[in-house]
């Protein structure tokens, strides 16, 4: 299980971690995409906020139900008591950086509502520490130094990768 606030490298992190173990890979967007037609930012403005965040914890909900697998899933599912019980028993990484990386981070893309990364540390900072095992700094990490970071610490070996 990826976590982080938006712009942290959920996807490609989640992918390099799928791809070197084998599982499927699972991400809230391309979930949102295909069940509604419409990217997180869309479902925001045409329908609240609140509908997307219940959608995204509808993602990892039924994600988390079915077969082994990376999932990448919206910083807004944790906001669900629910979801961060279930989370104690999955792998948590957490990606984090500073509020100013992020939110360059953030304009890179259309599929993404604008929020600050600011106020959602604010908000959902202390579920972050609640349900993360390994946290680690993607403003001074790439995704294949993370990735080789979190095979190391299931005791994997890292040199087939990257």
């Amino acid at each position: 299980m990826v976590i982080g606030l938006m712009g942290s490298g959920k996807t490609t992190v989640g992918r390099l971690l799928a791809e070197s173990l084998g599982l499927p890979f699972s991400d809230s967007d391309p979930f949102m995409r295909k069940r509604y037609g419409a990217s997180a930012a869309e479902i925001a403005a045409a329908e609240g906020v609140d509908t997307l965040h219940a959608r995204e914890s509808e993602h990892l909900m039924e994600e988390l139900a079915g077969e082994p697998k990376v999932i990448a899933a919206a910083a807004s599912t944790l906001e669900d008591p629910a979801a961060r019980a279930v989370l104690r028993h999955a792998l948590v990484i957490w990606l984090d950086a500073d509020d100013d990386i992020l939110a360059e981070r953030m304009r890179s893309g259309t599929h993404r509502p604008d929020f600050s990364p600011a106020t959602m540390r604010a908000r959902r900072g202390r579920y972050f520490q609640e349900v993360s095992d390994l946290t680690y700094d993607v403003g001074s990490m790439s995704p294949e130094a993370v990735l080789h970071a979190v095979l190391r610490e299931m005791g994997l070996p890292t040199a087939d990768h990257g």
